[in-house]
């Protein structure tokens, strides 16, 4: 008798601690930083408990990790389901890890029903995908879905090291993992994720399934000015760059996301040169990182950006120049997809709601290659990239439970 497959939550929440005692920090998070030694922990502890069960273990070139299990016709390309184990410096414990543990469980507990699906289905833990140590992030699935990779062996991370290096490094400690070629013909891709942000806790709903991700835009401006002593120049022969910059960021944190909800503008990193306490500054570089679900609405905030900061550093006889140092485009996921991961959370009787993402995962560049959709679970408060990210043990085993069903649908599909 073929037994029905079921998630064991237990085990899932077992596998949950263990990999977050991997790079654990004081503070209950995780400092497991893409190719570092923490990083290769993980990936170890992953491979090894895949080869326990008999299952396949590959990697490719941009020390992607795959675990395949057979399906019934070998020739049909596999079903992907996964996400990524690396963690922001400070990060939480499930932001990443939750998506890709969760797909190592769906497979167990297909093994541990015999069940067949048609196709393979295989586990991915995509490399990088944080970009915190090695930019820019996502580099497994982009390198995956056939970006140019040439320019990235000259890479030097945040620490200083090589990542030409750090991915030999990384891939040389895995010698049980077959190698493959970057990229492959996939049926599709299901990535199980945390929201990173309160909607889904706070209207009390389990499961957000995912139908976008917004694009994202980087911005870096520089404005410069003229460098000068704190105590004996007066405002008529300052050339502040300083306030040039408090004044574009006032401007453009009224004007753009309390007009557009959709719209997203952060000023995450600010550097004034010399930078000394007693001297105006030289110059003031800071970061804006611009989202938004529509393409053409992304083009006029940057546009905006562009106009407020050479205004206001006009307005100061200051000169600003700003460039563009990051363009993701969004991506809508394929309708059929989309279908597969809402049937399954109709078979659980799940309340849920479709959504769009704010923040990108690997899950968009595959989305360009392949059909592919995501399944979103609350994190408490919404906060990621955080030591004190959290998610209920209840929704982490039912965001696999939902997983678990929709591979088994899109694994079992006969239009493949």
């Amino acid at each position: 008798m073929t037994l029905q497959p079921e998630i064991d939550g237990e085990r899932l929440l077992r596998r949950l601690d263990a990999f977050a005692r991997i790079g654990a920090t004081p503070a209950g998070g995780v400092n497991r930083q893409a190719l570092s030694v923490e990083d290769r922990s993980a990936r170890r502890l992953l491979a090894e408990l895949a080869l326990e069960r008999g299952f396949t273990v590959f990697q490719d070139g941009l020390a992607n990790l795959f675990i395949r299990r057979e399906g019934s016709d070998a020739a049909l390309p596999p079903l992907l389901i996964g996400s990524h184990l690396d963690s922001q410096p400070t990060g939480g414990r499930f932001d990443g890890a939750l998506g890709t543990l969760s797909a190592f469980e769906a497979l167990e507990a297909l093994e541990d029903a015999k069940a067949q699906t048609r196709m393979p289905v295989e586990v991915v833990a995509w490399t990088n995908e944080e970009g915190s140590r090695f930019a820019p992030g996502v580099m497994g699935s982009m390198a995956f879905a056939g970006a140019d990779t040439a320019a990235w062996k000259l890479i030097v991370g945040s620490d200083g090291a090589s990542l030409a290096e750090e991915l030999d490094a990384t891939i040389a400690a895995l010698p049980e993992a077959a190698q493959r070629p970057i990229g492959m013909p996939i049926s599709g891709y299901i990535e199980l994720h945390i929201e990173q942000g309160p909607s889904l806790e706070k209207e009390r709903m389990p499961i957000g399934v995912v139908t976008a991700v917004q694009g994202t835009r980087w911005l870096e401006v520089c404005i410069q000015g003229s460098a000068g002593h704190a105590g004996t120049t007066g405002l008529a022969y300052r050339r502040d760059p300083m306030v040039a910059a408090v004044a574009a960021m006032h401007r453009l944190q009224a004007a753009i996301m309390p007009l557009d909800a959709d719209a997203r503008l952060t000023v995450g990193r600010i550097a004034a040169q010399p930078g000394s306490i007693n001297a105006i500054p030289q110059s003031v570089i800071f970061t804006v990182d611009l989202r938004h679900p529509q393409p053409e609405r992304l083009d006029a905030i940057e546009a905006e950006v562009r106009q407020v900061c050479r205004a206001e550093a006009e307005a100061r006889n200051c000169t600003a120049a700003i460039a563009r140092s990051f363009d993701m485009p969004g991506a809508a996921f394929s309708p059929d997809m989309i279908d597969v991961v809402e049937e399954a959370v109709n078979s659980l009787r799940l309340p849920h709601k479709r959504m769009i993402s704010g923040a990108f995962h690997d899950a968009l560049f595959i989305a360009r290659v392949a059909p592919a959709a995501m399944i979103f679970v609350p994190c408490r408060d919404g906060l990621s990239h955080n030591e004190a990210e959290y998610v209920e043990p209840a929704h982490a085993i039912t965001g696999a439970r939902v997983l678990l069903q929709a591979a088994i649908v899109a694994a079992s599909a006969k239009n493949n």
